[in-house]
């Protein structure tokens, strides 16, 4: 019996290749002969960078780059086996997991490092990137990036603007003297698992600011912001970003990238999947387990584990979600569409032991779970 395991990462508590290991080492306690195949996804946040290097047999290169609030760190970007194709996770550089609760401060939180890490890219010769932009620290619309890689935001007077949200609404033109020109030849796919527009009732203030610190008074100045932003951009640029979709994503930083770098869009967990020839690789299998952290009606639009769902359907390959946490509400409407689903908090154990102890509690269900499948 082969069975494939698919789960994306258990945010806060176990990455995607760790869950993978739990969940086979759950398999292996029931029969030790079950030939297990590890296949951890990502949908575009935080540990999309570190699947496709392990699913191609790629490798990192490190360079040091700006934190969200500008202090020198390391990061690393990918390079995927084919060795053309680079890899850049914004969250390495920008990410809201770089900062503690009470640093989040999104009026000078800056994608900088991000557009660092994709200098360094160019610098080392790559023109093909795959560019991940879940879990940013930022509400900058992309403008640290794009500091980064030349561009100036000029105001009236023919001066920088301030590096913050307020000087957003003093930007009147942009200079390009600086631009660096390699991003014209180069192909950017931008990997994302939401599609907001840039601003408005669910854009990027509105609908991801607050779990970036922006406060509830905040929301309508920098969404004013932003739009003033949108604005200058579709007046030099010829393209509106206020209401395009997937331009909210990262804080704007999707804007960013389609305006400036001719970016286009893919659901995350697609690119992904096509990236890992991730129905090649399944083909025999008997049985597919995913999951994440915390899995809810959310997870059936573009999530991790519903992509891994629709390959497997495809093949006629029964699919079992197994997720640290599954509300009540939520299961029958998922078990719609899994085969089985299971949640490792619940009955005996609490959310916070589920978190604690998550690599013992995911394989302890996983045994549970298998040994039930086999009667």
């Amino acid at each position: 019996m082969k069975v494939v395991i698919s789960p994306d990462s258990f945010k806060g508590t176990l990455t995607a290749l760790d869950a993978a290991r739990a969940i086979e080492k759950g398999i292996k306690q029931v029969d030790a002969n079950i030939e297990t195949v590890l296949l951890p996804v990502a949908d575009g946040g935080e540990g999309t960078m570190e699947t496709l290097v392990l699913a191609t047999n790629g490798r990192y290169i490190k360079t040091t780059v700006l934190d969200p609030l500008g202090r020198e760190i390391e990061a690393s970007f990918g390079v995927l086996g084919n060795q053309t194709t680079c890899v850049i996770e914004m969250a390495s550089a920008s990410g809201i997991t770089l900062l503690h609760n009470n640093e989040r401060n999104p009026r000078l939180a800056s994608s900088f490092g991000t557009g660092q890490l994709i200098k360094c890219a160019l610098d080392q010769g790559f023109r093909d990137f795959i560019i991940c932009i879940g879990g940013s620290a930022t509400n900058d619309a992309g403008v640290g990036m794009l500091r980064a890689l030349g561009l100036r935001l000029l105001d009236q007077h023919g001066l920088n603007v301030q590096k913050s949200i307020d000087g957003l609404f003093e930007v009147e033109r942009l200079d390009f003297a600086n631009w660096d020109a390699r991003l014209a030849d180069s192909k950017i796919a931008i990997a994302s698992d939401v599609d907001n527009p840039l601003v408005g009732e669910v854009g990027a203030t509105a609908v991801f600011g607050p779990q970036k610190g922006v406060k509830a008074d905040e929301v309508q100045y920098f969404d004013d912001a932003l739009t003033h932003w949108a604005d200058v951009v579709e007046k030099e640029k010829g393209i509106r970003l206020h209401d395009f979709k997937g331009a909210g994503a990262a804080g704007g930083m999707g804007g960013a990238l389609i305006a400036f770098l001719q970016g286009k869009f893919h659901q995350g967990i697609h690119l992904v999947l096509d990236v890992m020839k991730y129905k090649e690789n399944i083909h025999g299998a008997h049985l597919v387990f995913t999951g994440e952290g915390k899995s809810d009606r959310q997870t059936l639009h573009g999530k991790a584990p519903f992509g891994v769902l629709e390959c497997a359907k495809n093949l006629q390959i029964p699919t079992v979600l197994l997720s640290g946490y599954i509300e009540e509400i939520d299961q029958s409407l998922l078990s719609d569409h899994f085969h089985q689903v299971y949640s490792v908090a619940g009955e005996s154990i609490t959310i916070e032991e589920a978190m604690e102890q998550a690599s013992d509690c995911l394989a302890e269900k996983a045994f549970q779970v298998f040994s039930k499948l086999l009667k």
